[in-house]
């Protein structure tokens, strides 16, 4: 079958949580930083690509960026990363279905966290600021304006910014986990993705990568991006938890799924994750 049901979709996605709340702490943070440096190259590719538009455009530039930035969450999805936004969606998934702990699903977050972090500074100290590519000229006026504009909103802001972001990348992944072709999964990534980057919504892993940038560059300060980072790291944990974890969960699993002592992965349940990975690449092959 080419595509699950949202039900098929909510399973499969709590035991990708069980998965990775499980992994070794090197193996999150490798993936981890994988992932932090694929949406920053992504976002670096929006910037290369608008940021001598001309100002006639308008609209038009914003949306050939958000149309090119998906990228990122392509390479996390189908070559493989662990993104602390789609994390916030299926690790706390597995927490509610009570098949990891909270004290897991913290864990995994944090980790995730630092991965990503530490990816998207080097894409940012070494792309951008050494290379140059976000270091002068129209490319480095872009990243001041951009990331002026995500330091410009207040905690409130932030926060209600963070949990549309999230909402929609958190879909992002639900739908990629719907397909079972590379096709498919492709095109169920590309359209949130697009939508969160043109709306302007605020995502914590591309905001590691746009403020450093310009705080390598002398512009900004590591206080203000604290500042931003925390409203925007719990608005898309709200996001991606409460909006799509916590809204499919009362509906497709609550009354569905067996409970289960927190941190007890069924053999079956794991084996039935990797049969399905097993057979979308052999489909695809």
């Amino acid at each position: 079958m080419a595509t699950k049901t949202p039900l098929e979709v909510a399973r499969y996605t709590a035991q990708a949580g069980v998965k990775k709340a499980q992994n070794p702490v090197s193996s999150v943070l490798i993936l981890g930083f994988l992932a932090g440096a694929f949406i920053a190259l992504g976002f670096l590719l929006d910037i290369r690509v608008i940021a001598s538009a001309p100002a006639e455009w308008g609209s038009i530039a914003t949306f050939i960026g958000a149309a090119v930035f998906p990228v990122g969450l392509i390479l996390v999805l189908i070559g493989g990363g662990e993104l602390l936004t789609g994390n916030m969606m299926a690790v706390p998934l597995a927490a509610i279905t009570r098949k990891i702990s909270p004290a897991s699903m913290l864990k995994n977050l944090l980790l995730v966290t630092v991965g990503n972090l530490l990816g998207a500074l080097f894409v940012a100290f070494f792309f951008g600021h050494v290379l140059g590519l976000t270091a002068e000229g129209v490319y480095l006026s872009k990243v001041v304006d951009m990331a002026g504009h995500k330091l410009h909103d207040s905690f409130l802001q932030a926060f209600i910014s963070g949990i549309g972001c999230n909402w929609l990348v958190a879909l992002a992944v639900w739908l990629s986990y719907a397909s079972d072709t590379m096709s498919g999964k492709i095109l169920g990534i590309w359209f949130p993705t697009m939508a969160f980057v043109a709306i302007g919504f605020q995502h914590v892993v591309a905001n590691m990568f746009l403020i450093p940038a310009a705080i390598f560059e002398g512009h900004f300060s590591w206080g203000q991006y604290v500042m931003n980072f925390i409203p925007v790291w719990l608005g898309n944990l709200t996001g991606g938890a409460l909006f799509v974890a916590a809204a499919y969960w009362m509906v497709y699993l609550r009354k569905t799924e067996p409970a289960a002592k927190p941190e007890t992965v069924v053999p079956a349940m794991v084996s039935s994750v990797e049969a399905e990975g097993r057979a979308m690449w052999s489909k695809q092959a």
